[in-house]
């Protein structure tokens, strides 16, 4: 059976999406007087082999995100965005791969909390 993997494009494309996205934000109508909403961009935590149903999709995924955090920090700076590493408290699951575990989505979700935590203090 050949396998054809869903997701075709490397870190430096994902990145630029999420530079996309900010730009679409930022271009949003708002309402008279209302700020911008600042944009807190969060890099995923490195993927690893997949493993699973989930395998065939995600094919190769782990060579294609090589430098992704990198990149993504990246586009955050040039955006003027807050950067957050997902990576630096957890990990993807080791049953896909791919994805986070409940466990893990509590971790990251408490992390995040500190995070949004200062940078509503600061402004």
């Amino acid at each position: 059976m050949e396998t054809n993997p869903m997701h075709q494009y490397n870190a430096w494309h994902s990145a630029q999406g999420i530079g996309a996205i900010i730009g679409a934000v930022r271009r949003a109508p708002i309402e008279p007087g209302m700020p911008i909403p600042e944009i807190l961009v969060v890099a995923p935590p490195a993927i690893q082999k997949a493993k699973g149903q989930t395998a065939p999709k995600f094919e190769g995924a782990e060579q294609k995100a090589v430098g992704l955090t990198s990149a993504i920090e990246r586009v955050a700076a040039e955006f003027n965005c807050p950067f957050f590493d997902a990576g630096s408290v957890t990990s993807t699951s080791k049953i896909d791969g791919v994805h986070l575990d409940a466990e893990q989505h509590l971790v990251l979700g408490k992390a995040l909390t500190k995070k949004v935590k200062a940078l509503l203090s600061a402004s």
